[in-house]
């Protein structure tokens, strides 16, 4: 406890001599740690938001698209279009196990939607009950969205987005309830039964779900005379499923409509999950590079304690001919210049995660969450973080301890 209470008050007058410098080193620290944290707390922000984004699209779909074909196969040329049909979803629900949900997807652009005088023209939608849950269009509180019933019946029934339900009800203040109220598609009513909850989407492949209206795939096709489905959607259960549901969907349309199932342009595919693993590679760079750029910084300041401590110990070379003189180890002069500079990057440190935690609590009262999300300093950036710290302390602190330990005490005293 004796040789600790004499070290830390060693280090004191350090500091108290030595004001400029030891303020502009702890800076060098404190700086260091703020770009390590904010960068790598900003990027979990961007990383978590640009998911929750693309989420909005759905987990795991499949969009599946009709295609052309660009082999012979059977007598049959090439360059043939291959249109999908609602029996189409229904023969791969039933002959490909790895796809839980599917929903055929009829789409219609040029009829108008009119409530009163407000008239609008989205894609109209037609699909099947599964759509809700594979594309992430959930209905707000009192209502609900297309069920079997609706399919079976034919029924008029309609689900709007909330931004075409704004729009449609301009004027009746925001939020208005409209469950329950008729719209007018085309020259047909048709009953509201829900209105999609705000979510965040960043990707679409027709439009954004917020401004297109929903009903039964079986009202769709009897209303509109539609016999080609625009795409199927499809959800499976993992990323490895998708993509043996991949193969299986060209074998089976395949059989159906005598294509090779290895031309790969008879149909168009787009699976979510390829995206999000590109998006996780994407995001790994991202935060590989933040770290290094902050690690680059904080380096600097790890070089800064390393000067002063270097410093230090020239200015008190003598001192330390005394203490080896009378006794002390080897170890302990590389104990206690090694505590001092380990103390400056503690410190600095310290305060840099202060400085970090009030700049990421400053941004989240700014309106930016819808473009990089929110910062957060998640276990792992404070892990990454604490490392960096450690290793820097450990090599600003041992070489100069190491070099003070070293030195020969006859030659300090003669100094």
């Amino acid at each position: 406890m004796t040789r600790i209470a004499a070290a830390v008050g060693q280090f004191l007058a350090d500091i108290r001599n030595q004001k400029l410098r030891t303020t502009l080193t702890l800076l060098g620290i404190t700086w260091g740690t703020v770009a390590v944290v904010v960068l790598l707390a900003f990027g979990v922000g961007l990383e978590r938001q640009t998911k929750k984004r693309f989420h909005g699209l759905g987990d795991r779909v499949v969009m599946l698209f009709g295609g052309t074909t660009t082999i012979s196969y059977q007598g049959f040329p090439e360059g043939r279009s291959i249109p999908l049909r609602e029996a189409d979803a229904w023969t791969l629900q039933q002959q490909i196990p790895e796809i839980e949900r599917i929903s055929p997807e009829y789409s219609r652009w040029n009829s108008p939607v009119r409530n009163g005088r407000q008239v609008l023209r989205p894609n109209v939608a037609g699909v099947w009950p599964d759509y809700t849950f594979m594309r992430n269009v959930i209905p707000d509180m009192g209502g609900r969205f297309i069920n079997r019933e609706d399919i079976d019946g034919r029924r008029r029934v309609a689900v709007l987005g909330n931004r075409a339900r704004d729009f449609l009800f301009e004027g009746e203040g925001e939020n208005v309830d409209v469950v329950g109220r008729q719209i007018m598609i085309g020259e047909t009513p048709f009953t509201i039964v829900g209105v999609m909850k705000p979510k965040q989407q960043s990707s679409s492949y027709s439009s954004r779900d917020r401004d297109r209206v929903f009903i039964p795939g079986s009202t769709h096709r009897a209303m509109f005379g539609q016999t080609y489905l625009n795409n199927i959607v499809y959800q499976t259960a993992s990323a490895d499923a998708s993509r043996r549901a991949e193969t299986r969907v060209y074998e089976v349309l395949g059989r159906r409509y005598r294509f090779d199932p290895a031309d790969n342009d008879a149909l168009g595919v787009w699976d979510t999950t390829e995206f999000e693993k590109m998006f996780e590679y994407l995001f790994t760079g991202f935060h590989l590079f933040f770290a290094i750029v902050g690690s680059f910084t904080l380096t600097v300041g790890g070089i800064g304690v390393a000067n002063i401590m270097y410093v230090v110990v020239r200015e008190r070379t003598r001192e330390i001919g005394i203490k080896r003189s009378v006794g002390a180890r080897r170890q302990d002069i590389l104990r206690q210049f090694f505590i001092e500079a380990t103390t400056i990057v503690l410190i600095g440190g310290g305060l840099g995660f202060v400085l970090s935690l009030g700049l990421v609590k400053l941004v989240t009262f700014g309106d930016m969450e819808e473009f990089i999300g929110t910062p957060q300093i998640s276990p792992a950036v404070a892990v990454v973080t604490m490392v960096l710290l450690g290793l820097v302390g450990l090599a600003a602190g041992f070489f100069p301890a190491r070099k003070a330990a070293g030195l020969d005490p006859v030659e300090c005293l003669r100094g």
